[in-house]
């Protein structure tokens, strides 16, 4: 018979309170995002308050512009034209107008959206339209499919599926509804009545051996001349292989630094970008409130008036500490990466998080924290703090190599863009110069880091 009795059980709890909490998140935050979060704060607790912000333009000094402007003479202004109506955008109905009009274009046209509208042009039946918007949604940023046809259209619907595939590949951008990119710049090549002879061919049998170089091998197997196959690689070259990207909506984004370093007199300054982040205090309403309060206040307007002024007073302590803990963490990593910041990117050291959270005092997951997402402006452009910790070639931090992973990436680079006037240097080349250099690394190493790079192989450059 089961049974249930009291037991005393001792075991350890890590609690975590709600200032304690912000004050961990307020750690991670980028300079955008800490932004946003003390204007959170701000709209929460009366009793904080903005002392000066220097990242906006106050409206006094646009003052004087618009009256210029509002003051000037308007020669046509009593001209007896009936519609005539003075220009510019003073008013609010002006000013209504110009907003539309600047955000009405605001949003770039899509793939999808594109390919639709054509689509509507077409002397098609409501049933192939239907379908053919479909076949459209199915379709990545790329122009290729998401999902197969087979498995998206019944089998009774696969003939009129294909001919209304074939009138969308037709559409601008040519070569969309395929399913890979060589589908796509066979669609291309077929569409192009000046397509040159064999390109059909090369590009369904033979494209591997044409971006390896075997120009000679493929002109043996279509029985023809090198020559005819160099014409082909020319108008490939002129194709599109992602026909989609050019109506692709991704938009740039911008990095606003949390730091500079910059050589001031042979030492190293560090400048905070505190000029995107408002100086905030205590609402002296508040601190009134709590120094001389009001006869007999009710209890929960003491309790109000205490619980915002503590969350004011603790966000504005989180804050700082946020501050001054990146800069101690900057200085740190500045100190290691002496050789970076005066030499360049391939003089990193390896470097690791525990090293720093030793010199500052502090737990690598802090160290981690912080510099999640910050950037640092230096000489040798914007890097991101998490950039500086890198694992040496061998060993572990700066236990091991006194070769970074990093360095050796860019000093691969610099072989690779210094080979423009040699002939093109195989991974097994490159291994043998660095170890010329020092720097002993395997074959199938300089590979990994040359993918990393974004850089193609010997055959394919």
């Amino acid at each position: 018979m089961q049974f249930q009795k009291p037991v005393l059980i001792q075991e350890q709890r890590l609690k975590m309170n709600p200032q304690l909490f912000q004050s961990i998140q307020l750690m991670t935050l980028p300079l955008q995002e800490l932004k946003f979060r003390i204007q959170e704060e701000l709209e929460a607790n009366p009793a904080l308050e903005v002392v000066e912000d220097r990242s906006t333009v106050s409206i006094d000094t646009e003052a004087p512009a618009r009256n210029e402007r509002n003051e000037e003479y308007d020669y046509f202004e009593n001209s007896s034209d009936p519609g005539y109506t003075q220009s510019g955008y003073d008013d609010e109905a002006g000013d209504a107008k110009r907003k539309f009009m600047e955000g009405a274009l605001s949003r770039p046209e899509s793939l999808h959206e594109h390919l639709v509208w054509q689509l509507r042009l077409q002397p098609i039946s409501e049933e192939e339209f239907a379908l053919g918007e479909f076949l459209i949604r199915n379709l990545d940023d790329n122009g290729f499919y998401r999902e197969p046809i087979e498995i998206l259209v019944p089998e009774d619907q696969l003939p009129a599926a294909e001919r209304v595939m074939a009138i969308i590949r037709t559409f601008e951008p040519v070569g969309t509804c395929v399913r890979d990119y060589r589908e796509s710049l066979i669609v291309q090549t077929r569409l192009n009545p000046v397509a040159p002879e064999y390109t059909l061919e090369i590009l369904a049998d033979y494209l591997d051996l044409l971006e390896r170089g075997k120009y000679a091998e493929i002109s043996r197997k279509l029985k023809t001349d090198e020559q005819s196959v160099l014409e082909c690689l020319e108008f490939i070259k002129g194709l599109e292989p992602f026909p989609g990207r050019q109506y692709s909506n991704d938009k740039s984004t911008y990095v606003i630094p949390d730091l500079m370093v910059k050589m001031k007199e042979g030492q190293f300054v560090i400048i905070m970008n505190d000029e995107e982040i408002p100086v905030l205090g205590i609402n002296p309403f508040f601190k009134q409130m709590q120094v001389t309060p009001p006869q007999a206040p009710q209890k929960d307007v003491r309790q109000f008036v205490r619980s915002n002024l503590k969350n004011a007073r603790w966000f504005i302590q989180s804050i700082h500490q946020r501050n001054q803990t990146l800069l101690k963490v900057s200085r740190a990593i500045v100190e290691f990466q002496r050789d970076f910041f005066v030499r360049g990117p391939k003089y990193l050291k390896p470097l690791t998080l525990k090293d720093i959270a030793g010199e500052v005092g502090v737990h690598e997951a802090t160290v981690s924290r912080i510099t999640n997402g910050k950037y640092v402006q230096t000489e040798w452009g914007i890097f991101e703090l998490k950039y500086f910790f890198s694992n040496s070639i061998s060993g572990s931090g700066s236990t091991g190599s006194r070769f970074s992973k990093e360095g050796v990436k860019q000093t691969i680079k610099e072989i690779l863009e210094s080979e423009k006037q040699e002939k093109h240097l195989s991974d097994q080349r490159i291994a043998e110069l660095l170890a010329k250099r020092g720097i002993n690394i395997a074959r199938r190493t300089v590979a990994k880091y040359r993918k990393e790079l974004d850089i193609s192989s010997s055959y394919e450059r």
